[in-house]
């Protein structure tokens, strides 16, 4: 489809996004301020809608692929724009992020973080950060669910490189629970900025569990050629090479 035509339809998209996550808030806060399951009903309804709207609009489907964890978990995915959380939550039974403090303050978005318990860290003080983030994880008012982390620490666009931050490693140890690793190829067709959505075949893969066991350096190996093998191989998939390092 020529540029232009696509660039209007994700113009349409985009605001429909905003529109539909408005009326959403509207139905679903009265009742989530007395019941957290209304508050996962709300962000599972938005985030299906979402990638409804992406195939009918701009023409990007989306796909799960590997098996999605259902138990108390860290999952430890490349976060390449936010249509990955987009997947993943609507993937996830009870999904719960590692996120920047600043998301806390944004409007309707930060209430339901909240609401299901998502952890929010200060990036610019790294010690206090990862302590806290472990106390938060390890707190008992905190429900179980599938911890979601971006080992990265934020967006890294298609065929960027970033080094992997030890936060997932420090998780993994203090709350002895296995790491499902996950790649992506969002970034292909859904950039970290900008109103262009690219058609073709947007794919999240969870990928065989990390159990307990490992010391801290060699998980964190482990981990990166997981998560980078996946995701390098998911974008060749849709078309897009990966430059060598």
């Amino acid at each position: 489809m020529p540029y232009p035509v696509q660039w209007v339809l994700s113009l349409i998209f985009v605001v429909q996004m905003y529109v539909v996550l408005l009326i959403l808030a509207i139905v679903y806060t009265p009742l989530a301020l007395f019941e957290r399951e209304y508050a996962f009903k709300a962000i599972h309804a938005y985030c299906h809608w979402v990638r409804f709207s992406a195939r009918i609009i701009v023409g990007l489907r989306s796909e799960i692929r590997g098996e999605v964890p259902t138990d108390a978990v860290i999952v430890a995915s490349k976060h390449q724009s936010f249509f990955d959380i987009i997947m993943i939550t609507s993937a996830l039974p009870r999904p719960k992020f590692i996120m920047k403090k600043q998301i806390t303050m944004t409007p309707i978005v930060g209430y339901y973080a909240k609401r299901i318990n998502c952890i929010a860290v200060d990036r610019g003080k790294r010690g206090v950060a990862i302590k806290k983030m472990v106390a938060d994880v390890k707190s008992g008012a905190i429900e179980a669910g599938q911890l979601v982390i971006f080992p990265q620490g934020t967006r890294v666009g298609a065929g960027e490189s970033l080094p992997y931050k030890v936060g997932t490693g420090v998780l993994y140890e203090q709350t002895g629970q296995a790491c499902v690793p996950a790649g992506t190829n969002v970034g292909v067709f859904w950039k970290r900025h900008g109103i262009y959505r690219g058609r073709g075949l947007a794919v999240v893969e969870f990928l065989p569990r990390i159990e307990q066991g490992l010391p801290l350096a060699s998980f964190m190996t482990e981990l990166e050629q997981a998560v980078e093998s996946s995701s390098n191989r998911l974008m060749q998939e849709a078309g897009f090479n990966p430059p060598t390092v």
